[in-house]
């Protein structure tokens, strides 16, 4: 009794922490361990309000308590943009005076089924009586600890942010309207259609090398639009990895100690039990096909007979010693398959009858059997089975009992060739044996081939040589090569990455690269897990603006076809559709029944400024020379379908309407925080 009443005192806490969990709509992504110190007062501001240090370390480590399976630097990413948001939101909300009362948060706790819905705060009539609600939290408000109140007033104030926050958003909703005339329109868009002639010149009738961009150029362009090339703060640099790993002497040094082990290996009773007391790889019990098998080493394997022993060996930087168990015959195949499914079978959409898939999976059989080689290709072309049509019907490494029965029987029954036609509750199949499998059963001790210290000295002693001699030479990539090693790049490294590709998580390169001692050319040595990294900084880009080697991806095609185009412009000329055309080496074209809302020309792509010129045109006249999407174009308008009136445009209205509203939402946000003053300092932690 005592236990139950404990139980019952404490119950109202464990619905909190439920309701808790239910509501955490402030730490919407959760996410996972670890931690992170520094010295800095702060991480950031926005809008000169701090975000605190101590504070959003605390915020960081609730979340990776909560989550998993992601990193730190993910955990402060997330923290960083929930706070970022948090403060944002909160400053328009005092701004427009939104709050919520005591009765309005009442009815936001009674939309939470856990607290709503528990028989402790109901009454007679089974529904939700706020009285008791009260009385209970009165109760631990009063208690002499604390804690469950404090966690109430958190779970209270995220109820408040949250209710406010809808609040906020039904505004932005209700600001957003669409007419009869937009709906109309709407309408319009999706079915006018339009037929016209047209002349084009693709861009890449042009060569590349007629048309070079320089990197100032590149950067003129981004000006012009500096908000769509905005960038954080990066870094690049380039690096080398020497590793950490054993040298040929280690491999040798290790082959006494391996031997001592073969020499017991032979004579064990229990080959599961030795491999795992004396292996750093686990024993497994599967049985394994020859083309499973380490591959320098698949003959030699395979062809022991039960109980022999082949090694030592090197895989995978291990010292392998492997026994044979056993061996199983037929312990697998390959097969590919042609269903042929029938109206009322499971899973089947087919329209046919189950007579007609019979006749054509007899049919198919003859075709199969006429030309084995070309059943890849019917079954590409007939099989109703989406799980390997598009792979020529095939599946391998099939176990027995794994099919349904008869196509089971049908593939381990029958010598590899054997092609014919079983039904199954799926349909017919039309099969071909394509391979049979024997397996093995091996026991592998495998020891990790460990460095010797004379090796990790060597290693450390080149590892610091490099960064010594890098130093004084600014030619890195000669260095490296003289020391055998490639020089590895990495771009675009922002403040609060983690990851730097080839070597993993590597938070403190990337903070070292941000550093503000850290000069263009300066070069530093990190361990790390594989063994050493020599990183040297290449470029810090403080221009607001992306990165030249990013921006080129993006911009250089679109300088490049501009470009392009004022060369084609000049072999389009004269004043008609056909005269261009014998000019520029092109034909007429035609376009019909292209619409606004889907401005697709057939075999060129989406050109939706050729289509509205299209639109705009009278018929019979022809346009000037246009910049598409693809290349130059002329066109000349044929005519215009109009759709007719229909009695009612509320489809129409609503999805316009629907759309806008929540384009709307998304756009405040992005233009409130846009706005603000944010100054990040993630790349200090």
């Amino acid at each position: 009794m005592a236990v139950l009443s404990k139980i019952r005192q404490r119950s109202f806490f464990l619905i909190i922490i439920i309701a808790l969990a239910l509501f955490s709509f402030v730490l919407a992504d959760v996410i996972q361990s670890g931690t992170f110190s520094s010295g800095a007062n702060d991480v950031g501001s926005v809008n000169g309000t701090d975000i605190e240090a101590q504070q959003f370390m605390q915020n960081v480590a609730m979340i990776e308590k909560q989550g998993q399976g992601t990193s730190t630097t993910q955990a402060m990413n997330s923290a960083w943009e929930q706070e970022v948001r948090r403060i944002i939101l909160t400053e328009e909300f005092d701004k427009l005076g939104l709050k919520i009362g005591s009765e309005q948060l009442i009815n936001v706790i009674k939309q939470n089924p856990n607290l709503a819905q528990n028989p402790q705060f109901l009454n007679a009539a089974g529904q939700f009586d706020e009285n008791k609600f009260k009385e209970s939290l009165k109760g631990i408000k009063n208690a002499p600890d604390q804690t469950q109140w404090l966690q109430w007033k958190e779970f209270e104030k995220n109820i408040e942010r949250y209710a406010v926050e809808q609040m906020y958003n039904t505004m932005i909703k209700s600001g957003v309207y669409t007419t009869k005339a937009e709906g109309k329109f709407q309408y319009k868009l999706e079915n006018d259609k339009a037929d016209f002639d047209y002349v084009t010149v693709a861009f890449s009738t042009v060569n590349d090398d007629q048309v070079k961009v320089t990197d100032a150029e590149i950067i003129d362009f981004m000006k012009k639009s500096p908000k769509k090339y905005k960038s954080d703060n990066t870094t690049s640099i380039d690096f080398v990895l020497v590793e950490n790993k054993p040298s040929k002497e280690d491999e040798q040094a290790m082959l006494s100690s391996i031997g001592e082990v073969r020499a017991k290996f032979d004579s064990v009773a229990n080959v599961g039990e030795f491999v795992n007391a004396n292996s750093d790889i686990k024993f497994d019990s599967t049985y394994l096909a020859k083309k499973d098998l380490p591959l320098d080493y698949q003959e030699a394997l395979f062809n022991l007979p039960v109980g022999g022993i082949y090694g030592p060996y090197v895989f995978n930087g291990h010292q392998c010693i492997s026994r044979m168990i056993a061996k199983k015959g037929n312990a697998s195949a390959k097969a590919s398959h042609i269903l042929l499914a029938y109206k009322g079978a499971p899973q089947s959409t087919a329209t046919r009858t189950k007579e007609e898939a019979q006749a054509l999976a007899n049919d198919l059989l003859a075709q199969a059997k006429a030309n084995p080689g070309n059943f890849a290709m019917l079954a590409m072309t007939n099989s109703d089975d989406p799980g390997s049509k598009n792979n020529g019907g095939e599946y391998d490494n099939i176990t027995p009992g794994q099919m349904v029965p008869k196509f089971n029987d049908f593939v381990f029954n029958n010598p590899v060739g054997s092609i014919g036609v079983v039904e199954t509750d799926f349909g017919f199949h039309v099969i071909k044996v394509m391979d049979k499998y024997d397996a093995v059963l091996m026991g592998t001790v495998a020891q990790k081939i460990q460095p010797s210290e004379a090796t990790i000295d060597a290693i450390y002693t080149k590892a610091s040589q490099l960064e010594a001699d890098a130093n004084e030479n600014s030619d890195f990539a000669a260095l490296a090569k003289k020391a055998g090693l490639e020089v590895i790049p990495a771009t675009n490294l922002k403040g609060f990455d983690e990851y730097v590709q080839g070597v993993g998580s590597q938070r403190e390169i990337i903070r070292w690269s941000f550093n503000k001692d850290t000069e263009v050319g300066d070069v530093r040595r990190f361990e790390v897990p594989q063994g050493f990294v020599i990183a040297k900084l290449k470029d810090k880009n403080e221009s607001g603006l992306l990165p030249i080697d990013i921006a080129k991806q993006q911009v250089e095609p679109i300088i490049k076809n501009q470009k392009k185009a004022e060369i084609i412009k000049k072999k389009m000329s004269g004043a008609s559709l056909e005269a261009v055309a014998k000019a520029s080496g092109a034909s007429v074209q035609p376009a019909m029944g292209v619409s606004l809302k889907m401005p697709v020309i057939p075999n060129i792509g989406n050109e939706p400024k050729v289509v509205g010129k299209a639109f705009g045109l009278a018929a019979g006249k022809t346009s000037e020379v246009i910049e598409g999407n693809s290349g130059m174009f002329m066109v000349r308008a044929k005519a215009v379908t109009k759709a007719p009136e229909v009695p009612s445009y509320t489809t129409y209205i609503t999805q316009d309407r629907t759309q806008n509203q929540s384009y709307a939402i998304s756009k405040a946000y992005t233009a409130l925080k846009d706005k603000a003053d944010i100054k990040d300092n993630r790349a200090n932690f």
